[in-house]
């Protein structure tokens, strides 16, 4: 079977092994072919169509690119362009789309559905600003979801949200409960997170992921600047990089806090995270936090807010610890870990059993399933 798939993720063409780059490894392997409609990216390909690099003896089928040649007001229009030759040469079973403001994706995934009869289903891993905007445009992105997904899940074949709160929200928005598939895509990968070479702690708090505003990056900063001798590492980069750097040195923090930026693969990320003793996530919104869940494969004792998915697996006080991501609130918690060894032991060690759920082979053929059986239902 062939799989259509409509992504705003370029990272692969950028150079980056992404989280997407990792799933794509293991989702190949259960079509004959994948083509991915994207946005522009450089890239040095002929006729920027680009080819993901995976070894032939992992099988499945090839993974091709496809990113638009102009910037993004244009994308719906390449998307139902490209996606047309695409179908009418290939022949696809489904198409899914990762739909999300200010949501050309699913615009264009419509007039293209419409045009060829493809059954579709839209993926929603999180909304912009839910449960907490963290700025104005993020605001302006959560009216927007509640205006444009019902809509495009109307048009949809099937909708897949990664957490019960998603499917809450859309249903609270008229969704049908019965279009709704909670498919999760937290895929884990546990021979890499439980290698028994362990390096020494150098840091106290570690944190991993784009920084970002919903990240409430600032408010971990200064709680960790509160707390004497405290080392902080972040792993990351973004928009709000410059800001934290200001901060950390108006804090006046110097050494002890290190920004390591993008590193280059899961195994860099890994090996980094583990150089300290808490791992702390205090979002505003998410779908995840995945780099949350990979802390807790590692077996490390994890501070996270009670949003995403967390809520769904986060038992307070005995697989990791909430908090409401204040700057106070996150001072104590992370002092009353550091002082307390037997809890961080106890933490990481019901953190790991995570990995029962979130398994990645057995996650992403149950996704592949999902997209199967859309197409199965239009024969």
């Amino acid at each position: 079977m062939k799989l259509l798939m409509i992504s705003g993720d370029r990272s692969i063409l950028r150079g980056k092994r992404s989280a997407f780059w990792y799933t794509l490894q293991e989702l190949r392997k259960h079509w004959d072919r994948i083509d991915i409609i994207c946005p522009y990216a450089r890239c040095d390909a002929p006729n920027k169509e680009c080819h993901s690099s995976v070894p032939e003896r992992d099988g499945g089928g090839e993974v091709h690119f496809h990113p638009s040649p102009h910037w993004l007001w244009y994308q719906p229009f390449w998307i139902s362009k490209r996606g047309k030759a695409l179908v009418a040469e290939h022949h696809h079973d489904v198409m899914t789309v990762h739909d999300y403001p200010p949501f050309y994706n699913g615009l264009g995934a419509r007039w293209l559905a419409k045009a060829t009869k493809l059954p579709f289903a839209i993926e929603v891993h999180h909304i912009v600003g839910y449960p907490h905007a963290a700025s104005f445009i993020e605001w302006i992105g959560k009216l927007l979801s509640r205006l444009v997904l019902p809509r495009h899940a109307k048009r949809a074949s099937a909708v897949r949200v990664v957490n019960e709160a998603t499917k809450a929200s859309l249903v609270a928005w008229g969704v049908q409960p019965e279009k709704i598939s909670t498919v999760a895509s937290f895929y884990l990968d546990r021979e890499l997170l439980t290698k028994d070479v362990r390096p020494l702690a150098s840091y106290d708090v570690s944190f991993c992921g784009r920084l970002v505003p919903n990240k409430q990056l600032y408010e971990l900063i200064a709680a960790v600047a509160d707390i004497p001798e405290v080392r902080l590492l972040i792993i990351g980069d973004g928009p709000e990089r410059k800001r934290c750097e200001a901060l950390v040195k108006k804090c006046g923090m110097g050494e002890r806090a290190k920004f390591l930026g993008w590193l280059p693969t899961m195994e860099d990320v890994v090996g980094a995270v583990l150089t300290a003793r808490i791992f702390v996530m205090n979002s505003l919104s998410e779908g995840g936090p995945r780099s949350a869940l990979e802390a807790m494969g590692m077996g490390m004792p994890v501070i996270v807010t009670p949003v995403g998915i967390m809520p769904e697996v986060i038992e307070d006080g005995v697989n990791g610890i909430l908090t409401d991501g204040t700057r106070g609130d996150l001072r104590r918690k992370i002092m009353r870990l550091i002082e307390d060894d037997a809890q961080r032991e106890r933490l990481g060690k019901k953190a790991r059993e995570i990995l029962d759920r979130f398994d990645r082979p057995r996650l992403i053929s149950r996704y592949a399933d999902f997209l199967k059986s859309i197409a199965s239902s239009q024969t």
